[in-house]
């Protein structure tokens, strides 16, 4: 029997208010897993196409994306009037439509309360393809943009 995934909500708590957008570091997974469907230059290209146009036009501000073979990581302020489910769910079905991504359904986010959780999930990002073996340093792996 499949263990049962608990729908967790993306909303931002009601009680978090401020001047600033939140950063949330964002995990999305490919179906199924173990199948490299993001790690190809044509692939990260287009992700990055798309990460980069909806940074342009203030849907979200990426701070930094990196895709591993199977799932991407991201640190995002989502900026615009819309909710996060929703922008991440078009970006996803954008995404699979156009680059033939078989995404998992929905996502998993954490909100980021401090410079010193940004800085942490900052290195766990870009130390993933170093712990998986893909990469010797965080630098030699070509899957990754910051802005």
């Amino acid at each position: 029997m499949k263990p049962v995934r608990k729908k967790l909500s993306h909303d931002t708590p009601f009680w978090v208010t401020g001047v600033f957008p939140e950063c949330f570091f964002i995990t999305v997974c490919c179906r199924p897993r173990g199948k490299n469907q993001l790690a190809t230059h044509s692939t990260w290209n287009g992700i990055w196409e798309t990460v980069e146009n909806r940074n342009d036009r203030g849907i979200w501000h990426c701070r930094l994306l990196l895709a591993m073979p199977d799932h991407l990581h991201a640190l995002i302020l989502f900026e615009g009037e819309k909710r996060m489910v929703d922008v991440m769910k078009d970006w996803k079905r954008w995404t699979a439509r156009t680059l033939k991504i078989d995404w998992q359904d929905g996502f998993f986010d954490h909100r980021l309360r401090n410079q010193d959780s940004a800085m942490q999930k900052r290195d766990y990002i870009l130390q993933n393809p170093v712990r998986a073996e893909l990469a010797a340093t965080p630098e030699g792996w070509p899957y990754w943009a910051h802005w």
